[in-house]
């Protein structure tokens, strides 16, 4: 049997501290932080679904574009995960997702978590080692391989904007 994995986007957002915005999902009990991320429509590239999640979830527009993925990273969902996306008539056995990271340059009242269908019940600026060590279990591969690759690519920008 073909597994499906639905395409998706996410968006690493890094402020002038070389942090990233992160968000607590609200749709589980203990603290699991994450990037705004989410699927990419018809016609839609990877970047253009990055910043309409982003503005989704957080609110977020002042950001600029540094680098998104060619490629995307992929992972699976847990078994009682697919089990509830089935019931709910949802096929996907995971996701592949394009990164697309960008610099903030708006003012930290412009993110707003309270919207008709929020997604996250906080948020911080932590490092993407963070990131990796807070994320649900099935997405850390991911997430550390995110860190290795958009952790020097922050700090450049940095070195060569500051």
């Amino acid at each position: 049997m073909t597994k499906h994995f639905r395409r998706c986007a996410g968006a690493v957002v890094f402020n002038s501290s070389g942090l990233v915005l992160l968000g607590n999902r609200i749709d589980v009990p203990t603290d699991n932080w994450q990037i705004p991320q989410g699927g990419i429509e018809e016609n839609e590239t990877p970047i253009d679904a990055a910043k309409r999640e982003l503005f989704e979830e957080t609110g977020v527009s002042s950001v600029i574009p540094i680098y998104t993925d060619d490629t995307p990273s992929r992972y699976e969902f847990t078994d009682e995960i697919k089990q509830k996306f089935r019931a709910r008539g949802i096929f996907n056995d995971g996701q592949d997702i394009y990164f697309s990271l960008f610099f903030f340059v708006g003012n930290e009242s412009e993110i707003n978590l309270n919207l008709p269908h929020p997604e996250f019940k906080s948020y911080c600026w932590e490092t993407l080692d963070f990131a990796a060590q807070n994320i649900i279990d099935f997405k850390k591969e991911v997430y550390k391989s995110l860190a290795l690759r958009f952790a020097p690519l922050i700090t450049q920008y940095l070195c060569t904007h500051s």
